[in-house]
């Protein structure tokens, strides 16, 4: 039974607690806050709840797998998890509104075709074949399996198979976003549906690899989920599972070096001067924090994947409603942005972070949940949108703007409005650790590994990494994976290579 140190509760690190504690090692989590689940915290006041993280999942499997094996109650014994149908209604900026079912290829492609005109859903259908391909080429190296020594192979390859485009006497083929859904969507509202999926990562479709495909097309195939309660419950029932199996947990711990002995990991420091010993070191943290505990962990070497710089954060509006949810109402809808290039330049371009007059991209979330408001005369209604990851900044009249642009879903929003509550990059930050407060990516393929992460081993033997800011990167399902390799690597060893 080997000793095992935890730095920080959130999903990732939560994940591998419960592996390793099953697998009959000695796991003590040390957590600087009060409370585990990283970014998925909760907001209560007036007999309203709501989710400040993440409030949808998916993927569930990566879950129901880790509950399979820590234990004998699946995941659906331990929350509620329901299926979420629309998956999404989205409002272009045209005016036109369009829901989208669930995990349901033909109901989309007759959705599209019915409202956007015939040929939009056989051209969004068949990027999502397009898009199955790029999956079925990353899946394992990208999410099953420790990354790979020759992770160039990945950061060189363009596995999104795009169709051939005549431009300027050229045939040339999409190598960004913003490129397939210009050449081979061909119609600007299905550019922004596509488009969406890569902002609410906190990225440039500009710039981002036509490999992020990926994140549409695992949206369509595995279904969008929620978790009756919130996405809180998701962490609590996780937390639970680990107490459930010894693991112990020390909150307020505030770690502030990892300790080395004989050339390898060998336990951590406290803030207290307190020493724990450790046969074996994980750290979910951010980059900046892995830093302070372990200079030699982030000395990169040659061909070693760099750490990810942060980027984006979020910004999130919370809206305490009178009135009840009207019956038929979408759990989330997306609004999109009046001005596409107006918006992407606020948060990417030379003047991001001066988007206080902008009309962002906006996703409206409307659980129907009885568990989130004070009766059924009242309804929780939760605005999130993408901000640049920085310290600080007056977010007021950018949370203004959100509800501005939400009451092209929540019609009589303002008359409705009983209180709201602004959640900022700082918040993101306390809870997190993340510098800004900035939200890891998932792992993408292509841009020369640019939107790759460092592997969960390091360069000091017994110290491993996990969570959105090692490989596998950002999102719950991610986490989840990350906890899943670091354990296996743990357990099996080098040799380890991910699930069969």
């Amino acid at each position: 039974m080997a000793r095992i140190a935890v730095i920080g509760a959130g999903m990732g690190a939560l994940a591998a607690a419960a592996r390793l504690a099953v697998a009959g090692h000695r796991v003590v989590v040390y957590e600087r806050t009060d409370t585990y689940g990283g970014a998925l915290r909760r907001f209560e006041h007036d007999g309203f709840s709501f989710d400040t993280g993440p409030g949808l999942l998916p993927l569930p499997a990566v879950y129901r797998d880790l509950f399979v094996k820590t234990g004998r109650e699946p995941l659906e014994e331990c929350v509620d998890l329901v299926q979420v149908d629309p998956s999404s209604r989205h409002v272009f900026a045209d005016g036109t509104r369009v829901s989208l079912p669930n995990a349901s290829r033909a109901g989309v492609v007759a959705a599209l075709d019915e409202t956007l005109g015939s040929g939009a859903g056989r051209r969004w259908g068949d990027f999502l074949v397009r898009a199955r391909e790029a999956w079925d080429r990353t899946r394992r190296p990208l999410l099953e399996e420790p990354l790979w020594p020759n992770w160039q192979v990945l950061a060189e390859r363009e596995p999104y198979p795009a169709v051939p485009h005549k431009r300027l006497l050229r045939t040339r083929r999409a190598g960004t976003l913003a490129e397939v859904g210009a050449w081979e969507l061909r119609d600007a509202r299905l550019a922004a549906l596509l488009e969406s999926h890569a902002l609410a990562h906190g990225l440039d479709p500009r710039t981002t690899p036509a490999s992020a495909a990926v994140l549409p097309y695992m949206e369509h195939a595995f279904g969008t989920w929620y978790v009756r309660g919130g996405l809180r419950e998701l962490a609590r029932a996780v937390y639970e599972r680990c107490v459930a199996r010894k693991v112990e947990f020390r909150f307020g711990a505030d770690v502030t070096g990892v300790l080395e002995k004989d050339g390898r990991a060998s336990g951590v420091e406290l803030a207290d001067g307190t020493v724990a010993e450790a046969d074996f070191v994980v750290a979910g943290v951010a980059p900046g924090t892995l830093d302070r505990l372990s200079a030699q962990a982030v000395t990169r070497g040659d061909g070693e994947v760099p750490p990810q710089p942060p980027t984006a954060s979020r910004l999130t509006v919370l809206l305490a409603l009178r009135g009840a949810r009207p019956e038929g109402t979408a759990h989330r809808t997306v609004v999109h942005a009046a001005d596409r290039e107006a918006e992407l330049d606020a948060l990417f371009g030379e003047a991001a972070g001066n988007s206080g007059n902008t009309r962002p991209t906006v996703t409206v979330l409307r659980p129907d949940d009885p568990g989130l408001v004070p009766d059924a005369d009242h309804e929780a209604v939760t605005l999130t949108t993408v901000v640049p990851a920085r310290p600080g900044g007056p977010y007021g009249d950018l949370a203004e703007n959100m509800i501005t642009v939400a009451e092209r879903a929540v019609p009589d929003l303002r008359h409705r409005l009983l209180w709201h509550e602004v959640r900022t990059p700082a918040d993101v930050a306390e809870a997190t650790g993340a510098e800004g407060g900035a939200v890891p990516v998932p792992a993408l393929a292509a841009d020369g590994g640019r939107l790759l992460h460092p592997s969960n081993s390091t360069r000091v033997p017994g110290l491993f990494t996990v969570g959105g800011w090692a490989h596998p990167g950002g999102g719950l399902p991610h986490a989840g994976m990350s906890g899943a390799l670091v354990a296996g690597l743990i357990v099996e060893g080098p040799e380890f290579r991910g699930s069969q």
